[in-house]
């Protein structure tokens, strides 16, 4: 399998780490959607990071749905989703809160660096900052205090992407989130970035 796109992209270090995780092997590329739109197009005309080639040559895209197959690839006990049905549940509404602040991230990160001073909309941009700062107000209250993860002594779906979510726009945007406001997001982040997985899988 090829993993393309560049680990700057918290969906593209989302898949990657938990290929790591799961066991898979697996090639990264680091073509960007940005620098090498043309060489990313001819693997997949969308542009869309990530993007995963699988080993027959399928392509497939969006972070999510690209791990929803790789869990197909792997045993029970290397599944990062729980298999009960209210621990699987819990875990869904994680990773939606976790990947609704990442949007919002996001949007906030390029509105602010990729569009001129001038143009930029002043009632979207307070917009989408609510938005992100409700999803880690509702994140802080989420992640363990004290039990290693969120599932218990093996780190989840959600676990990663919360951690993954809150080091990208705390690298992007550092002024945006104060560890003060979110002592147990950043506490949880720091153990997260400790594991072999997260440091093999550096944010660049």
């Amino acid at each position: 399998m090829q993993l393309i796109g560049i680990m700057d992209s918290p969906y593209v270090r989302r898949v990657a780490i938990s290929l790591k995780l799961m066991g898979l092997p697996f090639e990264h590329k680091q073509i960007s959607v940005f620098r090498h739109f043309d060489q990313f197009r001819q693997i997949n005309p969308l542009v869309k990071a990530p993007t995963l080639v699988c080993d027959d040559g399928e392509v497939l895209m969006d972070s999510t749905l690209i791990l929803d197959y790789l869990d197909t690839l792997v045993s029970a006990d290397r599944s990062l989703m729980p298999t009960e049905p209210f621990a699987r549940r819990r875990a869904l509404k994680n990773i939606g809160i976790a990947l609704a602040a990442c949007e919002k991230a996001v949007q906030r990160y390029y509105e602010l660096t990729l569009r001129p001073a001038e143009r930029q909309h002043a009632p979207w941009l307070e917009r989408v900052t609510d938005q992100m700062n409700v999803g880690f107000d509702e994140l802080e209250k989420i992640v363990p205090s004290a039990m290693p993860w969120l599932h218990g002594e093996h780190m989840s779906q959600d676990d990663i992407c919360i951690a993954v979510t809150w080091r990208f726009t705390r690298f992007v945007m550092p002024e945006s989130l104060d560890p003060l406001r979110y002592p147990v997001l950043h506490h949880f982040s720091e153990r997260a970035e400790s594991l072999p997985a997260f440091i093999a899988t550096p944010l660049e």
